[in-house]
Protein backbone atom coordinates (compact mmCIF):
# COMPACT_ATOMS: atom_id res chain seq x y z
CA UNK A 1 0.00 0.00 0.00
CA UNK A 2 2.77 2.04 1.22
CA UNK A 3 4.49 2.05 -2.04
CA UNK A 4 1.42 2.84 -4.41
CA UNK A 5 0.76 5.61 -2.70
CA UNK A 6 4.22 6.99 -3.07
CA UNK A 7 3.97 5.87 -6.56
CA UNK A 8 0.63 7.95 -6.71
CA UNK A 9 2.27 11.31 -5.26
CA UNK A 10 5.05 11.11 -7.68
CA UNK A 11 2.81 11.17 -10.45
CA UNK A 12 0.62 13.92 -9.31
CA UNK A 13 3.79 16.05 -8.85
CA UNK A 14 5.04 15.25 -11.92
CA UNK A 15 2.09 16.84 -13.61
CA UNK A 16 2.29 19.67 -11.70
CA UNK A 17 5.28 20.21 -12.37
CA UNK A 18 4.77 19.85 -16.37
CA UNK A 19 1.19 20.63 -16.60
CA UNK A 20 -0.60 20.29 -19.87
CA UNK A 21 -1.37 23.93 -21.55
CA UNK A 22 -4.53 24.37 -23.17
CA UNK A 23 -5.40 27.42 -24.97
CA UNK A 24 -8.88 27.90 -25.78
CA UNK A 25 -9.38 30.43 -28.75
CA UNK A 26 -13.09 31.95 -28.14
CA UNK A 27 -14.97 35.57 -29.08
CA UNK A 28 -17.61 37.08 -27.14
CA UNK A 29 -19.31 37.40 -30.67
CA UNK A 30 -19.57 33.71 -30.69
CA UNK A 31 -22.77 31.87 -30.15
CA UNK A 32 -21.29 28.75 -30.51
CA UNK A 33 -18.56 29.42 -27.60
CA UNK A 34 -20.25 29.53 -24.09
CA UNK A 35 -19.75 25.89 -23.88
CA UNK A 36 -16.13 25.69 -24.40
CA UNK A 37 -15.79 28.87 -22.13
CA UNK A 38 -17.53 26.65 -19.50
CA UNK A 39 -14.89 23.97 -19.78
CA UNK A 40 -12.24 26.41 -19.38
CA UNK A 41 -13.62 27.21 -15.55
CA UNK A 42 -12.94 23.84 -15.02
CA UNK A 43 -9.40 23.08 -16.60
CA UNK A 44 -8.48 26.68 -14.51
CA UNK A 45 -9.02 24.02 -11.35
CA UNK A 46 -7.17 21.80 -12.13
CA UNK A 47 -3.08 21.68 -10.82
CA UNK A 48 -2.36 19.20 -13.99
CA UNK A 49 -3.88 21.51 -16.83
CA UNK A 50 -2.51 25.27 -17.73
CA UNK A 51 -5.97 26.87 -19.34
CA UNK A 52 -5.61 30.07 -21.16
CA UNK A 53 -8.54 31.61 -23.05
CA UNK A 54 -7.39 33.76 -26.18
CA UNK A 55 -9.91 36.35 -27.23
CA UNK A 56 -9.91 36.86 -30.82
CA UNK A 57 -10.79 40.20 -32.85
CA UNK A 58 -12.07 38.32 -36.31
CA UNK A 59 -16.00 38.00 -35.07
CA UNK A 60 -16.34 42.11 -33.76
CA UNK A 61 -17.84 43.21 -37.14
CA UNK A 62 -20.72 41.43 -36.28
CA UNK A 63 -22.44 43.48 -33.61
CA UNK A 64 -20.36 43.31 -30.50
CA UNK A 65 -16.54 43.78 -30.05
CA UNK A 66 -15.17 41.50 -27.54
CA UNK A 67 -13.42 43.48 -24.84
CA UNK A 68 -11.04 40.83 -23.77
CA UNK A 69 -9.95 40.81 -27.72
CA UNK A 70 -6.45 41.06 -29.18
CA UNK A 71 -5.54 40.95 -32.77
CA UNK A 72 -2.27 38.56 -31.68
CA UNK A 73 -4.45 36.50 -30.47
CA UNK A 74 -5.81 36.02 -33.74
CA UNK A 75 -2.36 35.66 -35.21
CA UNK A 76 -1.23 33.39 -32.68
CA UNK A 77 -4.03 31.02 -33.97
CA UNK A 78 -3.32 31.88 -37.77
CA UNK A 79 0.03 30.04 -37.22
CA UNK A 80 -1.02 27.11 -35.08
CA UNK A 81 -3.56 27.01 -38.46
CA UNK A 82 -0.26 27.35 -40.87
CA UNK A 83 1.57 25.07 -38.54
CA UNK A 84 -0.50 22.72 -38.94
CA UNK A 85 -1.62 22.86 -42.66
CA UNK A 86 -4.92 24.35 -42.18
CA UNK A 87 -6.26 26.98 -44.34
CA UNK A 88 -8.97 28.23 -42.11
CA UNK A 89 -9.52 29.53 -37.97
CA UNK A 90 -12.80 29.16 -36.11
CA UNK A 91 -13.72 29.32 -32.62
CA UNK A 92 -14.26 27.98 -30.47
CA UNK A 93 -10.87 26.34 -31.07
CA UNK A 94 -8.84 24.23 -28.18
CA UNK A 95 -5.11 23.40 -29.32
CA UNK A 96 -3.44 21.00 -26.85
CA UNK A 97 0.42 21.22 -25.93
CA UNK A 98 0.67 23.70 -29.61
CA UNK A 99 0.45 20.01 -31.15
CA UNK A 100 -3.15 18.55 -31.38
CA UNK A 101 -6.69 20.80 -31.78
CA UNK A 102 -10.28 20.23 -31.69
CA UNK A 103 -13.54 22.07 -32.29
CA UNK A 104 -16.08 23.26 -29.99
CA UNK A 105 -16.58 21.63 -26.70
CA UNK A 106 -15.64 17.97 -26.92
CA UNK A 107 -14.83 17.54 -24.08
CA UNK A 108 -14.46 13.35 -23.85
CA UNK A 109 -11.42 14.28 -26.67
CA UNK A 110 -10.18 17.26 -24.65
CA UNK A 111 -9.72 14.66 -21.71
CA UNK A 112 -8.23 12.46 -23.95
CA UNK A 113 -5.35 14.26 -25.12
CA UNK A 114 -4.95 15.86 -21.74
CA UNK A 115 -4.30 11.97 -20.48
CA UNK A 116 -1.79 11.10 -23.54
CA UNK A 117 0.48 14.45 -22.79
CA UNK A 118 0.18 13.81 -18.93
CA UNK A 119 2.16 10.25 -19.32
CA UNK A 120 4.30 11.51 -22.62
CA UNK A 121 8.15 11.44 -21.27
CA UNK A 122 9.20 14.91 -20.66
CA UNK A 123 10.95 16.69 -23.49
CA UNK A 124 12.62 19.71 -21.35
CA UNK A 125 12.24 21.20 -17.41
CA UNK A 126 11.38 24.84 -17.02
CA UNK A 127 11.36 26.50 -13.49
CA UNK A 128 9.87 30.27 -13.08
CA UNK A 129 10.24 32.45 -9.51
CA UNK A 130 8.96 35.90 -9.34
CA UNK A 131 10.63 38.78 -7.27
CA UNK A 132 8.18 41.73 -7.38
CA UNK A 133 7.84 42.44 -11.01
CA UNK A 134 10.89 40.36 -11.99
CA UNK A 135 10.65 36.96 -13.16
CA UNK A 136 13.52 34.66 -13.35
CA UNK A 137 12.82 31.24 -15.68
CA UNK A 138 15.00 28.63 -15.55
CA UNK A 139 14.96 25.80 -18.53
CA UNK A 140 16.88 22.36 -19.08
CA UNK A 141 17.14 20.22 -21.72
CA UNK A 142 15.83 16.53 -21.25
CA UNK A 143 15.67 14.87 -24.86
CA UNK A 144 14.67 17.68 -27.00
CA UNK A 145 15.47 17.20 -30.92
CA UNK A 146 18.69 18.81 -32.21
CA UNK A 147 19.19 21.71 -34.15
CA UNK A 148 15.61 23.24 -33.12
CA UNK A 149 15.00 26.51 -31.28
CA UNK A 150 12.40 27.37 -29.21
CA UNK A 151 10.55 30.62 -27.41
CA UNK A 152 10.01 30.78 -23.91
CA UNK A 153 6.75 32.82 -23.44
CA UNK A 154 5.32 34.41 -20.24
CA UNK A 155 2.15 34.86 -20.44
CA UNK A 156 -0.70 36.88 -17.45
CA UNK A 157 -3.74 36.07 -17.15
CA UNK A 158 -6.80 37.44 -15.33
CA UNK A 159 -8.18 34.26 -13.44
CA UNK A 160 -11.83 35.47 -13.53
CA UNK A 161 -13.67 38.39 -16.08
CA UNK A 162 -17.28 38.96 -16.79
CA UNK A 163 -18.66 40.32 -19.56
CA UNK A 164 -22.60 42.15 -20.34
CA UNK A 165 -22.94 41.60 -24.02
CA UNK A 166 -25.53 44.04 -25.19
CA UNK A 167 -25.46 43.30 -28.78
CA UNK A 168 -24.33 40.74 -31.70
CA UNK A 169 -24.83 36.86 -31.54
CA UNK A 170 -25.15 36.30 -27.25
CA UNK A 171 -27.19 39.78 -26.62
CA UNK A 172 -28.28 40.17 -23.63
CA UNK A 173 -26.32 37.52 -21.79
CA UNK A 174 -24.07 38.04 -18.21
CA UNK A 175 -20.83 35.53 -18.95
CA UNK A 176 -18.00 35.03 -17.08
CA UNK A 177 -14.65 34.00 -18.63
CA UNK A 178 -11.95 32.27 -16.77
CA UNK A 179 -8.01 32.85 -17.13
CA UNK A 180 -8.50 35.47 -19.47
CA UNK A 181 -5.28 36.19 -21.14
CA UNK A 182 -4.07 39.94 -20.77
CA UNK A 183 -0.07 39.79 -21.54
CA UNK A 184 2.19 38.10 -23.77
CA UNK A 185 6.03 38.43 -24.17
CA UNK A 186 8.52 36.42 -25.35
CA UNK A 187 11.68 36.47 -22.44
CA UNK A 188 14.03 35.16 -25.14
CA UNK A 189 15.04 32.04 -27.52
CA UNK A 190 16.46 28.87 -26.52
CA UNK A 191 18.38 26.59 -28.13
CA UNK A 192 17.84 23.44 -26.23
CA UNK A 193 21.17 22.42 -25.68
CA UNK A 194 22.19 23.47 -22.72
CA UNK A 195 20.39 24.60 -19.66
CA UNK A 196 19.76 28.25 -19.45
CA UNK A 197 18.10 31.37 -17.58
CA UNK A 198 16.13 34.41 -18.92
CA UNK A 199 14.71 37.65 -16.80
CA UNK A 200 11.51 39.61 -17.70
CA UNK A 201 9.83 41.99 -16.13
CA UNK A 202 5.98 41.70 -15.75
CA UNK A 203 4.30 44.81 -16.60
CA UNK A 204 0.64 43.70 -14.70
CA UNK A 205 -0.30 42.26 -10.80
CA UNK A 206 -1.28 39.25 -12.74
CA UNK A 207 -0.98 35.45 -12.18
CA UNK A 208 1.86 34.43 -14.94
CA UNK A 209 2.93 31.21 -16.64
CA UNK A 210 6.10 30.48 -18.51
CA UNK A 211 5.23 27.96 -22.13
CA UNK A 212 8.42 26.63 -23.54
CA UNK A 213 8.09 26.34 -27.29
CA UNK A 214 9.72 25.54 -30.78
CA UNK A 215 9.70 28.62 -32.45
CA UNK A 216 6.99 29.60 -34.80
CA UNK A 217 4.25 27.95 -32.61
CA UNK A 218 4.99 23.97 -32.94
CA UNK A 219 4.60 21.75 -29.85
CA UNK A 220 5.19 23.30 -26.46
CA UNK A 221 7.80 20.71 -24.59
CA UNK A 222 7.21 22.35 -21.24
CA UNK A 223 5.28 24.87 -19.06
CA UNK A 224 5.17 25.91 -15.63
CA UNK A 225 3.58 28.46 -13.30
CA UNK A 226 5.19 31.97 -12.31
CA UNK A 227 5.79 30.75 -8.38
Amino acid sequence: MTTVFSCLVAVQVAAEEDPVVVELFTSQGCSSCPPADRIMHDLAKRDDVIGLALHVDYWDYIGWKDEYANPDHTLRQRAYAREGGRSMIYTPQMVINGQHDIVGAQSRELDRLIEAHLKAAPEALVTAVRSADEVTVDVTPVELPKGDTYDVHVVQYSPMRHASIRRGELAGHELDYANVVEAWQIAGQWDGTAPQSFTVQLGLDLPAVVLVQRAGEGPIVAATRVK
